[in-house]
């Protein structure tokens, strides 16, 4: 059993991390559940109320930096609230619509209609489409630490 546990907490964690760039995985909420894994398969022994309070923290921290920070990539270049959920409806369904490049192109093209639906000229729509890029990989590379920093907290406690 504590093999079967130490494969689905590795494939949770593989799960999680993808999830850090491909918005269709699910993330933190991959590497959450491995805990649990592990405690029912091994044992909740290691963890205290340190570990879960600190991990629950960091998994509320990276849903709010989620939209917190690709909202400031939008902002940072001038983008209205049309663009900013824009750029959030193309996060969930570019990659869906168009499957190879959708994840970049989705938050692109939404934040450009959504700014031009406010009422913006084309050259600050694409300024704006420019910074939900940035604020995509910006919020890509914050959700690769913190769920790093889950992770390597994980093989600390136990």
């Amino acid at each position: 059993m504590e093999i079967a546990g130490w494969i689905i907490v590795i494939i949770l964690f593989i799960v999680g991390m993808g999830g850090a760039i491909f918005p269709l995985l699910p993330g933190a909420l991959a590497i959450y559940p491995a805990f649990f894994v592990y405690g029912f398969f091994i044992s909740f022994k290691p963890f205290g109320f340190w570990f879960w309070t600190i991990q629950t923290l960091i998994v509320v921290v990276l849903f709010v930096a989620d939209y917190a920070v690709n909202a400031w990539g939008v902002k940072r270049f001038g983008g209205s609230k049309a663009s900013v959920v824009g750029s959030t409806i193309g996060v969930i369904i570019g990659p869906f619509v168009i499957p190879a490049f959708g994840l970049l192109l989705g938050p692109l093209l939404g934040a450009i209609m959504g700014e031009l639906f406010a009422g913006s000229n084309l050259d600050k729509s694409l300024k704006v489409g420019f910074g939900s890029v940035v604020g995509l990989f910006s919020s890509t590379v914050v959700k690769i630490i913190l769920q790093l920093i889950m992770i390597i907290l994980f093989f600390i406690w136990i």
